[in-house]
């Protein structure tokens, strides 16, 4: 499949990768890399993904799309890891306020037609920015094939439809071995993790779709 990385064999590469630990899949793949990006929520475990990556290449570009709806205790957990990890932040907020979008629309139904416009508006919107400022040929993202059904069908390695290299390191882990790393390096845990663009946590929100 044609990548911004040139020609890979995905089959291949992920049955290669398969067997490697997640520091591994990193350094194989920034081998590669000329402008890598990582992304993160600060959701539960986004840790264990900032802190690998970070420790093979400490200045690639973080980026965060705050929809503004976050709890309390994600944005002082985000401030926290922020610090501890010295991460090289780029944070991108929707086009209108959160006070602004509370009284014009609120947090629709799922299911309707204004929830597919908000979740433009507070999620995709912000990250075609970013994507469009940073040029990334690779991305860093800390999707697990037992998240949700869609996430099932992909691998470490897949392609997106910019040509965009998407790399999930911790991909095959269990909830039970992401534990084991956040213990292992002594790093917290985000659990009171909301997202209004998806409300429930086995539903996509369309930005790895």
């Amino acid at each position: 499949m044609e990548t911004k990385l040139g020609n890979i064999n995905l089959k291949e590469a992920n049955q290669f990768l398969r067997d490697q630990d997640p520091l591994e899949i990193i350094q194989w793949v920034l081998n590669m890399a000329d402008s890598p990006i990582l992304t993160t929520n600060f959701g539960p475990y986004s840790a264990s993904l900032l802190h690998a990556v970070t420790r093979i290449k400490n200045d690639i570009n973080v980026i965060w799309c705050d929809t503004g709806y976050n709890t309390p205790h994600t944005y002082r957990y985000a401030k926290d890891i922020m610090k501890d990890l010295s991460l090289n932040m780029h944070i991108y907020t929707p086009k209108f306020t959160t006070g602004f979008l509370d009284v014009t629309m609120g947090i629709p139904e799922v299911d309707s037609g204004e929830h597919q416009i908000f979740t433009e508006q507070v999620k995709l919107e912000p990250f075609n920015r970013a994507l469009n400022e940073h040029n990334p040929d690779v991305w860093f993202t800390n999707l697990r094939q037992d998240q949700t059904e869609f996430r099932k069908n992909l691998d470490i390695l897949h392609v997106n439809n910019k040509g965009i290299l998407k790399v999930s390191p911790f991909f095959y882990y269990s909830e039970f071995e992401m534990d084991l790393y956040l213990q292992r390096f002594n790093l917290p845990n985000e659990k009171k993790y909301f997202d209004p663009t998806k409300v429930l946590a086995t539903r996509e929100c369309g930005l790895h779709l």
